[in-house]
């Protein structure tokens, strides 16, 4: 039996639809034809932003690594020691 006959049998009412959850995005475009807004273009710069200093600060822990505590712990020598 289905959903909608064991409903009416019982006396129920149709059961409703639901909500839809996604939110519509209704900031303005960037260009007409152009299906980006300009709610997707600041988050992609703050992602973007994001995993810049990520890299930026990965480049850091790499170099301090490879200058200073490789040589410390006798890992390697750098080439531009005397």
């Amino acid at each position: 039996m289905g959903e909608a006959r064991r409903r009416a049998a019982q006396g129920l009412p149709p059961r409703q639809p639901k909500a839809s959850t996604k939110t519509v995005d209704t900031s303005p475009r960037i260009v007409s034809w152009l299906p980006l807004t300009r709610k997707q273009t600041q988050q992609f710069m703050a992602v973007t932003t994001r995993g810049a200093w990520i890299g930026i600060g990965g480049m850091v822990v790499l170099w301090i690594t490879v200058r200073f505590i490789g040589p410390a712990a006798g890992w390697w020598t750098l080439a531009d020691t005397p």
